[in-house]
């Protein structure tokens, strides 16, 4: 197969000489663009709607939404007011914004299994402040994850192994996702010390196929926390706002006992949650985690805005709309070009692989021939869309994903 010779802008190659005399790496985490792409940009100046621009003065049509936060569209006019609103009044304040309690108030009226809301700044904040409200309330320590899932980047969890070692990690028991056998056997591995399982609604590991809960294994998770005493937390990080606003696995009739968000619930500002029952509410208090932009009163007057405009109620179904026509749309034009692909998960978070291509190298060609053709995606972690994505914006993406079939076919 030929190498495709991508183009790379002279500022973004000037942005990144720079970047690796004082970044290490020149960049780092799941944003490092270098390791999976040489065509895509790493550094972008701005974002309206479902577009962005990169520093050279490019547009793409945003296929991953600031890997998720981006829920409204970039630039959202109404959560833009309400963050310069906020603005210009003050962020980080000696005291709480009262707009802790309107949102906190407005997610326990949203979300069914929540009694309760906690603030903090990212996903790995929520998730850790989960697990350790679940130690608190249970007084034991071990914590069912699932193999291959991804709930932070810190030590407790990381999939990274420089830097961890076996002793962060000591208290982790694993089961395999859809496998209800394997994870009464981890819980059973527990021997009576099982604080909590946490669990992703859907199968969302790099690399591979993405894999819808099977609702079996949902409620039988929900029946192994209660019969051993543990917390069933729900990491809805990813996924939270964009299946069901009242939490992904409501549409299953399972309900966590906690919850984890954050990515899409400001609409791009920094912002997480939890939410649980009233049950753990002493736990939840008892617990110390804090940080000092954690209440900052901009990121929940974005929170509130966002889930504001959510519940409104046609988001949700316009964003599983268009994922369906560029799920049909890519179908169609690999099988013209000769192409067998796998698309997998939930249309509103889609990710495509070649049949075969085990080391992605065709999915990457493809990748970069997409970015070179203005579509910013990734050729293995799951794409997101956005209300702001419009039926026609749909056409033109496949317009221009059609000439990266064509493309490929070529090499």
């Amino acid at each position: 197969m030929t190498t495709l010779r991508p183009t790379l802008g002279e500022r973004e190659l000037a942005l990144r000489t720079r970047a690796r005399r004082v970044i290490p790496g020149g960049m780092y985490g799941h944003m490092a663009v270098e390791a999976f792409s040489t065509a895509h940009p790493q550094f972008m100046v701005s974002g309206d709607g479902c577009r962005v621009t990169d520093a050279d003065g490019r547009e793409y049509f945003d296929l991953m939404c600031g890997w998720g936060p981006v829920v409204l569209g970039h630039r959202h006019p109404g959560v833009a007011a309400a963050v310069a609103d906020q603005l210009s009044r003050g962020d980080c304040l000696d005291g709480t914004s009262p707009l802790a309690v309107e949102l906190a108030e407005l997610l326990v009226d949203t979300v069914p299994s929540a009694d309760w809301a906690m603030f903090c700044k990212n996903g790995t904040d929520a998730t850790t402040t989960c697990v350790t409200i679940a130690r608190a309330a249970t007084g034991r320590r071990k914590v069912m994850v699932a193999n291959g899932a991804y709930h932070g980047a810190v030590p407790w969890c990381s999939l990274r192994g420089a830097g961890v070692t076996d002793e962060d990690q000591a208290h982790l028991v694993h089961f395999e996702y859809n496998d209800l056998a394997s994870a009464e056997a981890a819980a059973a591995a527990a021997e009576g010390d099982l604080a909590a399982i946490i669990v992703c609604p859907m199968r969302h590991d790099i690399r591979r196929d993405q894999e819808l809960a099977d609702p079996a294994f949902a409620r039988g998770l929900r029946a192994l926390a209660d019969r051993t005493g543990a917390v069933l937390i729900l990491d809805d990080v990813r996924c939270g706002y964009r299946l069901d606003l009242g939490g992904s696995w409501e549409p299953l009739g399972v309900r966590p006992d906690l919850a984890a968000w954050s990515k899409a619930i400001a609409n791009g500002q920094a912002l997480g949650a939890v939410t649980g029952i009233e049950a753990l509410r002493d736990a939840a208090r008892s617990v110390y985690v804090t940080g000092s932009f954690w209440y900052a009163a901009v990121p929940l007057a974005a929170g509130l805005a966002t889930l504001t405009e959510l519940r409104k109620g046609t988001a949700l179904p316009d964003m599983a709309r268009t994922g369906t026509r560029l799920r049909e749309g890519l179908a169609a034009q690999a099988l013209s070009h000769g192409f067998q692909i796998r698309q997998t998960g939930p249309v509103q978070m889609p990710v495509l692989y070649f049949a075969g291509d085990d080391d992605v190298r065709l999915g990457t060609a493809w990748a970069e021939a997409a970015v070179e053709n203005g579509v910013y995606l990734h050729p293995w972690h799951n794409w997101f869309l956005s209300a702001a994505h419009t039926d026609d914006d749909i056409e033109e993406i496949l317009t221009r994903t059609e000439a990266a079939f064509a493309t490929v076919a070529r090499m």
